[in-house]
């Protein structure tokens, strides 16, 4: 497999990295070889966030280059022009607006969200990264966070 470039952005408190964290370890899951790194904009609550998860069989770098990321995950509409010089032309752009706010019990569920979206796309086992996700949060917070994946697969599926 191709080294597959995914970069998370955000700000601090939306669960940026640990949208990263659930994927870097479902691909470690699937076998492949995986590298991941972070970069904290302020280092309070708020401040812009970027995660950075390469994964294939073999990856030499944590860092995905300006330009190659073949996913950009958003969780913060003010994130998205920042951004996107980090996307390769044909990438594909993850933006809030995709998920309603309103088909969501929880807010804080959009990583989750957006994470099901990418599953339909990047070629990685869903049941994997459900898994990942259950490793990730507490149980009280699993039923949620299951359905915000589920919704956001089946926005992947209408494309």
């Amino acid at each position: 497999m191709r080294v597959t470039n995914v970069v998370f952005a955000g700000l601090g408190g939306q669960g940026v990295i640990k949208a990263s964290d659930i994927l870097a370890q479902a691909a470690f899951r699937a076998g492949l070889d995986v590298k991941k790194s972070e970069l904290h904009g302020m280092s309070q609550r708020g401040g812009s966030v970027t995660s950075d998860v390469r994964f294939g069989d073999r990856v030499y770098s944590p860092m995905v280059p300006q330009g190659e990321a073949d996913y950009l995950i958003v969780l913060e509409p003010s994130q998205v022009e920042v951004n996107l010089p980090l996307l390769r032309p044909g990438g594909v752009l993850l933006s809030p607006e995709i998920i309603p706010p309103d088909r969501l019990s929880n807010k804080r569920s959009l990583n989750v969200a957006l994470l099901g979206v990418l599953s339909g796309l990047v070629g990685l086992d869903p049941d994997a990264i459900l898994a990942a996700v259950r490793q990730a949060l507490p149980e009280r917070l699993y039923q949620i966070n299951e359905r915000a994946f589920e919704f956001g697969r089946e926005i992947a599926e209408r494309g």
